[in-house]
């Protein structure tokens, strides 16, 4: 069982983790010197040392070898590697591009697809506040396409390759800080290869934009690998409910820098689809913690119930004792008996 102090200490890393994601676009922004592709393979090739460095602190390789005699969970990470990849890519893109507020919706979006996702691929059966939510975030859908005049298809590529490689990382079935360095183990050698390009074409920002520029690049892979870390821990001592709900710091976050820092329009109908995704995302938050509340309610009342049978077993098992101590207290003895026929 958690203690309080796990528990706040989740708390602490799971806020910290969505936290940093959800400001990510200030520091992609601080690159926009650089092409999307070149900030991408720098996340790629930094990231590898980081996670390289996280499994000697904790001396976790045992993984590896069973991993690399199982084909099939190979080219599985290979595709999350080339989903997340292109997740990344169009983030990094989309930021630099002045669509932070239609980056924060694909995130909003996210768990309506991944729940979607659950129906059409895993069979798993929604309860009707689930059902509801999603028709409503497709309703959202509908309502963001009038408002921008076109498909928002920022917000749906990004909310669709996120569940999709939700979806391929269950089959992986690798921890967090295995999967995530078994997947930049992938990303590394093709990335490095596009940097080598670019630098031999002169087109690198990495060797001509300054000492600042280099070290801003090379920190993407602390930048992507530290909120992970602290996903992880985060993850080991909080109710996956309580990780639900933290999960909507990151786009909140993404939302308000798009008002604020970078002066995104929001007209009227875009707040109206907004918040169609808000009122989607609160009925499935609720559902949760409903459901969580009764799964608990119950768990106590079979325990109360087993500790009742118990119980009442143990009454039974010390009546049968007495019982039998009483029997052989009044049954005959074959003690000799006093000469005389006297009694002493």
């Amino acid at each position: 069982m958690q203690t309080r102090s796990d528990q706040r200490a989740g708390l602490a890393y799971g806020v910290a983790a969505y936290t940093m994601w959800g400001l990510l676009p200030l520091y992609w922004h601080l690159l926009d010197a650089a092409a999307p592709s070149e900030i991408l393979a720098h996340r790629m090739v930094w990231s590898l040392p980081v996670a390289l460095v996280i499994l000697a602190v904790l001396r976790r390789w045992s993984w590896i070898g069973p991993l690399l005699r199982q084909p099939r969970r190979l080219a599985l990470i290979l595709l999350c590697a080339v989903v997340i990849s292109s997740n990344w890519f169009l983030y990094i893109w989309a930021v630099n591009a002045g669509h932070v507020l239609e980056a924060s919706l694909g995130y909003f979006i996210n768990p309506l697809v991944s729940i979607a996702f659950g129906v059409l691929f895993l069979r798993e059966r929604l309860r009707p506040l689930q059902w509801t939510a999603v028709g409503i975030g497709a309703v959202a859908v509908v309502v963001m396409t009038v408002a921008y005049g076109k498909v928002p298809w920022i917000a749906l590529g990004l909310a669709f390759s996120f569940a999709t490689y939700g979806l391929v990382k269950k089959g992986v079935k690798l921890d967090g800080i295995e999967g995530f360095s078994a997947e930049t183990a992938m990303q590394m050698l093709p990335a490095l290869g596009f940097l080598i390009f670019l630098a031999l074409h002169g087109e690198a920002s990495f060797t001509t934009g300054g000492v600042g520029q280099a070290l801003l690049l090379a920190g993407c892979g602390i930048a992507t690998a530290v909120p992970l870390i602290c996903f992880g821990a985060s993850a080991m001592r909080l109710p996956l409910t309580m990780i639900g709900m933290l999960q909507y710091l990151a786009p909140t976050f993404q939302f308000l820098l798009g008002l604020t820092v970078f002066g995104e329009e929001m007209p009227a109908e875009r707040w109206a689809g907004f918040a169609l995704v808000w009122a989607a995302l609160t009925m499935l938050t609720w559902d949760a913690l409903r459901t969580a509340r009764r799964g608990r309610a119950a768990l106590a009342d079979a325990a109360a119930r087993s500790g009742e049978v118990a119980a009442a077993e143990a009454v039974q098992a010390a009546d049968a004792a007495r019982e039998a101590a009483a029997g052989t207290a009044a049954a005959p003895t074959s003690a000799p008996q006093p000469p005389g026929g006297l009694t002493q």
